[in-house]
């Protein structure tokens, strides 16, 4: 019941944030710091600011945990290799989970993320899809529980 009601909340507080883009959608949720921290470090704020739209695959504060402390540091000092991870996160246009077929999917980084169903759970890569559909003005978050890496 508690997973749910938080649930709930996010999907609220979310959902009052309907007339935002992704980064301001991402940011008011409370739940994705460490990605706008690594957007903004990479130089991806306007971009994901811009018309889009976007379907962005969106790691959680939790998801971002799991990567040991130094590797992420690392990550994020690193410009080209953080805009490399974060853009492996988008592909272009917007794709609503009713719209989602298993299968490879052409990211924005260029290499195809591998979208598939375990166990009735929706996978990305290694990534489970925890919450789907979150609108925005120029696009969709899905929320994911692990950071994918491009190959």
């Amino acid at each position: 019941m508690k997973r749910f009601l938080m649930g709930m909340s996010l999907a609220f507080a979310v959902g009052t944030a309907s007339a935002a883009d992704i980064v301001d959608t991402a940011k008011s949720a409370g739940s994705f710091n460490t990605l706008v921290t690594a957007v903004e470090a990479a130089g991806l704020v306007e971009t994901l600011k811009g018309p889009g739209p976007f379907t962005v695959f969106a790691p959680t504060d939790d998801a971002f945990a799991k990567i040991p402390k130094d590797k992420l540091d690392a990550l994020i000092a690193d410009k080209a290799a953080l805009t490399g991870v974060l853009t492996y996160h988008v592909v272009p246009g917007k794709v609503m989970a009713a719209d989602v077929k298993p299968g490879e999917v052409k990211t924005v980084q260029g290499s195809p993320l591998t979208v598939s169903v375990k166990d009735g759970k929706v996978m990305v890569d290694n990534a489970t899809v925890v919450q789907t559909d979150i609108q925005t003005d120029n696009g969709v978050i899905h929320v994911i529980d692990t950071v994918v890496m491009p190959m």
